[in-house]
């Protein structure tokens, strides 16, 4: 892959703003409907330091995603609220923020990666204008100064013969072209966060290794914190350097990568594990997670996963376990984690 060339605002490892980008603290969110009240997060908590990438995993419909659209403060409202908890921008809570200051982090320091980018790049407009508004509206650059901002970007994505391609629609382009130029407008303004929900997904295998290299790249050069939100932990394990498992929109397990896969405190992140493809399971048989997901507006008593855990006592019917630190690292929603990663 060609080298990824930074922008101006290069990431300098010797200024003294090093640690946590962005914490989120106890956040909640819900969604009012007829049907009833949906809690889609409960009190998630997680951060991402400087140069770190912090995986974010489960289920479809754990909350991954809720989480990051009260980040960038996209949830429709209504139906969906955001009733508690803190969002930790370099300290400062985003939510507490005026609108003018609150502009100026969401999609200027805090940017985001959608995961249809054909749905989320708008159909009337040539991509290279779609890059330069971001310039246009957040640096006051001119239409032509914006235009060449975005072919030195769409170049930075190793999209070939950029200047040519400048003017082309969405539909022009590949599935992976369209993340890429997605990538591009999440980068234009040297973000200190990206947030990447399921940036592979539709995308073949190839090229699913050439995005996420990219992204590595990027973020090794300019020394930004990724929070990637996804379901693959084959992609995972390549890439992240800590996990938070969600359930039931709930964190359920947090750990660094490595220890996470040696050794899972969570039976719901044991059973994510067993599910996975593995080269040293060759010719075996895989071992699906029993059941479904809970209905979130009919989350069982007890630990939400008690009734697909295969280790499910009494206690775990009636008493939902705190999200608790086990070890320096380690934190489970268990009742039984210490026992549980000592079987």
């Amino acid at each position: 892959m060609t080298k990824v060339t930074p922008l101006d605002t290069a990431y300098d490892p010797h200024r003294p703003d090093t640690g946590v980008l962005l914490e989120v603290r106890d956040l909640e969110v819900e969604f009012r409907m007829r049907s009833g009240t949906v809690k889609a997060s409960n009190k998630v908590s997680y951060h991402v330091d400087k140069g770190e990438t912090l995986a974010i995993v489960g289920e479809s419909g754990s909350g991954k995603t809720v989480s990051a659209q009260a980040i960038m403060g996209i949830i429709d409202s209504p139906p969906g609220f955001v009733t508690g908890g803190e969002i930790l921008f370099r300290g400062k809570d985003v939510l507490k923020m005026e609108e003018k200051e609150r502009r100026q982090v969401r999609g200027d320091r805090i940017s985001m990666i959608f995961q249809d980018a054909l749905t989320a790049l708008n159909p009337v407009f040539s991509v290279g204008w779609q890059i330069a508004e971001m310039f246009r509206k957040h640096r006051g650059m001119s239409k032509s100064e914006g235009f060449k901002r975005a072919v030195e970007l769409m170049e930075m994505v190793n999209i070939p013969s950029a200047a040519e391609r400048v003017n082309a629609y969405p539909h022009e382009f590949s599935g992976g072209m369209r993340q890429r130029v997605m990538i591009a407008m999440a980068l234009a303004l040297d973000p200190d966060v990206l947030i990447a929900d399921e940036p592979t997904t539709a995308l073949d295998v190839t090229v699913q290794a050439q995005i996420m290299e990219l992204l590595a790249e990027l973020q090794q050069q300019t020394g930004m914190g990724l929070i990637l939100i996804t379901h693959d932990l084959g992609v995972v394990a390549e890439v992240a350097d800590r996990v938070s498992v969600m359930y039931a929109a709930e964190v359920v397990e947090n750990a660094d990568i490595g220890e996470l896969f040696e050794r899972p405190y969570h039976p719901y992140t044991e059973g994510l594990m067993r599910s996975l493809v593995r080269p040293d399971h060759k010719g075996g048989r895989l071992s699906p997670i029993k059941g479904s997901p809970p209905d979130l507006l009919a989350i069982p008593s007890g630990c939400p996963f008690h009734p697909r855990c295969d280790y499910a006592q009494d206690v775990c019917r009636t008493d939902d376990p705190p999200l608790r630190v086990i070890e320096e690292g380690r934190s489970s929603a268990c009742h039984f984690a210490e026992v549980f990663s000592d079987a």
